[in-house]
């Protein structure tokens, strides 16, 4: 499977199949996101993989009762152990290179025939709580990770080209 391939068919699963996720894909999508870029190589994000069953399912009550992050083989915590370093253009750093490193991870995972669904919406404090997370982590996302129950639908609807692409200035749509 190429790249824009794996982009195409990348979707956000919440249904997951009880079969475990094999180690070796595991570990190849975890060296997937070890290898994504960062700012200034700084290498921030760190992860705690979560296969315990009650783990899970307290991860889910402290991501507003999202029963299916509980049913998922696997969730992975995504962190940041960071200075809060910002960028020149204003930007703190470790909130884009965690998502740079899960989206790798993601796309690996497709083309591994595993199916993944970030997850923003969780209350910080709870997770680090369940999960033994020092105070100065910061949690960014939790990212599901499994075999599908259904082969999720593909394509999604996405916005035209011309709609999100601009040419030269803001005003002037790219085509």
């Amino acid at each position: 499977m190429d790249v824009f391939e794996a982009i195409k068919k990348r979707r956000s699963v919440r249904g997951y199949l009880d079969k475990p996720v094999e180690e070796g894909k595991l570990l190849k999508i975890l060296e997937a996101a070890r290898l994504a870029p960062s700012a200034s190589n700084r290498q921030e994000w760190r992860f705690v993989v979560v296969k315990d069953k009650e783990l899970k399912v307290q991860l889910a009550k402290a991501a507003k009762g999202q029963v299916f992050i509980g049913q998922a083989p696997v969730v992975i915590a995504c962190c940041a152990e960071t200075d809060s370093h910002l960028m020149t253009c204003g930007q703190l750093c470790y909130p884009i290179d965690v998502a740079i490193a899960i989206d790798h991870m993601t796309l690996r995972a497709v083309e591994l025939g595993l199916d993944t669904c970030w997850i923003g919406a969780f209350w910080e404090e709870e997770v680090k709580k369940i999960l033994e997370i020092p105070k100065d982590i910061k949690v960014v996302e939790l990212l599901c990770l499994g075999y599908a129950k259904e082969e999720p639908q593909c394509p999604k609807d996405r916005l035209k080209i011309g709609k999100i692409v601009f040419s030269e200035k803001w005003d002037k749509p790219y085509r």
